[in-house]
């Protein structure tokens, strides 16, 4: 996977698989830092014993949106920077699906698949990508989603064929 990109090499990738992230291990943790964070203290999260005793995960899961917020981290992993970039914003997801539960002490990672690139304005481009987050040794994924962002950059950095 190429580090860098330029604006005008953007039309091109479309379709393509464009990163994968390292892994990264979601530990208890982890999952109880984010349980204090969002104030989401339901026991499938937080009580190994009584998660393990009374659900049918065989002990505690992570939170669907502590899944879904790694993208960030496995995003500034993976993804070429774009040359022109002066800022990137996360403008939403469309059809978030939670396929499978990332129990605690799994290990994730992310794939990120360019679906569409168009120009917007004079100084932005949307992407929208369609992810997936990998738990090692599961045959279904955490999540898949496709996810919308904005790259801005200076007006007159924009390809002439945009």
């Amino acid at each position: 996977m190429v580090s860098e990109i330029s604006l005008s090499d953007i039309k091109g990738l479309v379709g393509q698989e464009l990163g994968l992230s390292d892994w990264i291990v979601v530990d208890q943790k982890m999952i109880n830092a984010f349980a204090d964070a969002t104030d989401d203290h339901q026991f499938i999260h937080v009580d190994p014993e009584r998660a393990k005793a009374e659900s049918t995960f065989g002990g505690t899961i992570a939170h669907g949106f502590l899944t879904i917020s790694l993208l960030s981290a496995m995003n500034y992993n993976c993804l070429p920077h774009i040359r022109e970039q002066t800022m990137g914003l996360n403008y939403g997801f469309d059809k978030i699906r939670f396929m499978a539960p990332v129990k605690s002490g799994a290990r994730v990672r992310g794939h990120f698949t360019l679906s569409e690139a168009r120009f917007r304005g004079a100084g932005m481009l949307m992407t929208t990508y369609d992810v997936w987050i990998e738990i090692e040794g599961e045959k279904k994924p955490a999540l898949t989603a496709t996810w919308l962002t904005i790259i801005q950059f200076d007006p007159k950095d924009r390809p002439e064929d945009a």
